[in-house]
């Protein structure tokens, strides 16, 4: 290796891409292409970061496979940080393949930091475990053992585990300090913050108040009945019902819990299920199918009686129910789950977004634009190149909303 390329990769490393690009801004052959292009993936210009490592990868041939692998990951980053989620796994495991049987141990654990969190992008936290799992921090760079840890932490969040939360953010921040990447120490700050903000609302009959993910965790481990607004699903120590595809049995739910100790009224179930505030007999008698329904999928952890003002939640075993809303104000769930997404900053292309909701395409379009039209989100560009992003001054959102498999299920 000569001494500019050198100098450039080392630059790289320290988080210096204009520096690197001093050495190599005026050289074409494939090494300083590569250099180039993640200099411009690390200054933001991904379109000409991309067009750069293509570029590599076909001059360093066919025989320098380690090279070309290391472009590959670098590619797969790109695609990360654009949220171009399809069909990067089986190019990307194949260059971590080559990476390792050819002894690059940092390039190699890079590729499987990536593969990691798309797993967690997409709400796969077994897959992201089982991708981190075997790699040995202590084998790493400092930068590499805070986005380990980094990555550690997100999971533990998307889980609600708090405590885990926090002390895998207290490995990440001593690496990033120890690695001294301004950028990487600016990640794990964010992370910190977003742990200690509100997570979400706990609401009763007199009023609400907010609630850390500390707070939310203890909550789920307790003998509580939890009705989740931000999942919508009913949760127990053991069991977790998931109503997300039956709105019309959640608004019930949901008005009960708000009501309980006491009962809520037939008048207020039926204008929170049906959304109306002009019913009649026909009214009643679909809310009591709806309340049959309910009976039905909820028997494992509450039941449900008729009173003569209207009905009351009864918990199995006489526990307590608590009722979990989004820390936000109350929102639909799919919009939810897209301000959730949309608030790690990136732009988001609709595609993107329905896979990891694992909606339609044109179901997230019409909730984008409803989002567009209250001022919520913003989109630039046009047809496929159109992109999605929350507005300067974001509202709060919270990993609460963010989709996963509930615990259970």
């Amino acid at each position: 290796m000569d001494v500019l390329i050198e100098s450039a990769a080392r630059a790289l490393a320290a988080g210096d891409p204009l520096g690197a690009l001093n050495h190599v801004a005026l050289r074409n052959d494939a090494a300083a292409l590569a250099l180039r292009g993640i200099a411009m993936a690390q200054l933001g210009d991904l379109p000409r970061a991309r067009a750069l490592l293509r570029g590599a990868a076909r001059a360093f041939g066919p025989r320098q496979a380690v090279a070309r692998a290391r472009c590959v990951v670098a590619e797969a980053e790109i695609s990360l940080a654009s949220r171009e989620l399809g069909g990067a796994d089986k190019a990307l495991d194949a260059a971590r393949a080559t990476l390792q049987a050819h002894g690059d141990i940092v390039n190699a654990a890079h590729a499987g930091h990536l593969a990691a969190r798309r797993h967690l992008l997409m709400g796969r936290l077994d897959d992201a475990e089982r991708t981190l799992a075997g790699m040995a921090p202590e084998s790493l760079p400092w930068a590499s053992r805070a986005i380990q840890d980094l990555i550690l932490a997100g999971i533990a969040m998307r889980r609600q585990h708090a405590q885990a939360a926090r002390i895998a953010l207290a490995r990440a921040e001593a690496a990033a300090t120890r690695a001294g990447i301004p950028a990487l120490m600016a990640e794990v700050r964010g992370a910190s913050e977003a742990l200690d903000a509100p997570a979400a609302r706990l609401v009763g009959q007199d009023g609400d108040r907010p609630v850390l993910l500390d707070e939310v965790e203890a909550l789920l481990a307790s003998d509580t009945l939890v009705v989740d607004a931000c999942r919508h699903a009913m949760r127990g120590v053991d069991e977790s019902i998931s109503l997300a595809g039956r709105p019309v049995l959640f608004a019930i739910v949901r008005t009960l819990a708000q009501a309980w100790p006491g009962d809520a009224s037939r008048d207020a179930l039926i204008a929170d299920a049906f959304r109306t505030r002009y019913f009649d007999e026909t009214h009643r008698a679909r809310l009591r199918v709806e309340i049959g329904r309910l009976r039905a999928a909820i028997r494992k952890l509450a039941g449900i009686s008729a009173t003569s003002h209207g009905y009351v939640l009864k918990p199995v075993a006489g526990r307590d129910v608590a009722l979990l809303a989004p820390a936000a104000g109350d929102v639909d769930p799919e919009q939810g789950a897209l301000l959730a997404f949309l608030a790690d900053g990136q732009a988001w292309s609709s595609s993107a977004l329905a896979m990891v909701l694992g909606a339609s395409q044109r179901t997230v379009q019409r909730a984008l634009e409803a989002l567009a039209e209250a001022g919520k989100a913003q989109s630039y560009g046009q047809g496929r190149a159109r992109r999605w992003m929350l507005p300067p001054v974001p509202g709060f959102t919270t990993s609460l909303l963010l989709p996963v498999i509930l615990p259970g299920h």
